[in-house]
């Protein structure tokens, strides 16, 4: 039977690179989107060429109906779920003193939020699968709470992410499932990237650094690594 996986924020760049790698690797992909109906629609185009099917569902993964709906959705559809990647996230790179309640908020409900929210949803579907697969983005210095310049909400959310990983990781493991998060560093469409010799092997991430750490979380041979958090950074922010 195809597997079955869901990518949240699919429409954006790194999450349209995460749902082709899975279908590229033989799974049927859900596209969650927010607001860039467009672009889920064109990369559902690109999935079915492959021969895979793909379903466009736009939700708010920030409140509860948002992600019952979508479960509810997947359900119809497929009956199953076998790998959630929790990639919806918002950045808002003002600084503390500009943030706004609204940008605060966002930065965090579309991180830890929807995390907490979509994940609930689906558990019910990953236990079924019997070998489900949760993968959640992180950050890379979300395991270690310090001072943030910019963007505070996202990086507490993102934090709160790690708490939750390692959280479903526990309850879910007796269901088979696996709960694990991949942290990156600067990638090459990162917003205020820093000089390339701060950055210790010689380069920004890209998409590949990624889904190839996605893939290997997902792999059956690697179903004991549970709640670990892969940074993915080049040596990036390890102090």
């Amino acid at each position: 039977m195809t597997p079955v996986a869901l990518v949240t924020g699919a429409s954006g760049a790194l999450g349209s690179h995460l749902a082709f790698s899975l279908a590229e690797a033989g799974h049927d992909l859900i596209l969650h989107y927010f607001k860039n109906k467009k672009a889920a629609e064109i990369l559902r185009s690109r999935i079915e060429a492959l021969g895979q099917s793909a379903l466009v569902i736009g939700s708010d993964l920030t409140v509860k109906c948002g992600a019952a709906d979508l479960a509810e959705a997947v359900e119809k559809r497929f009956g199953r779920l076998d790998v959630l990647v929790n990639n919806a996230g918002i950045y808002v790179g003002d600084t503390l003193e500009n943030l706004s309640e609204e940008d605060w908020l966002q930065g965090f409900h579309s991180t830890c939020t929807a995390t907490f929210l979509t994940t609930q949803a689906f558990i019910h579907l990953l236990r079924k699968s019997g070998s489900g697969r949760v993968v959640n983005l992180g950050d890379s210095s979300c395991d270690r709470p310090g001072a943030r310049d910019l963007a505070v909400g996202y990086h507490v959310g993102k934090t709160g992410v790690l708490i939750l990983t390692k959280s479903f990781a526990q309850a879910e493991a007796e269901y088979g499932i696996t709960v694990n998060m991949i942290s990156p560093g600067y990638l090459e469409n990162s917003v205020d990237l820093p000089s390339l010799d701060k950055i210790p092997a010689g380069r920004y991430g890209n998409f590949v650094d990624i889904s190839s750490a996605l893939l290997f979380l997902i792999d059956a041979k690697n179903s004991y690594l549970n709640g670990s958090n892969l940074i993915v950074s080049g040596g990036w922010n390890l102090r």
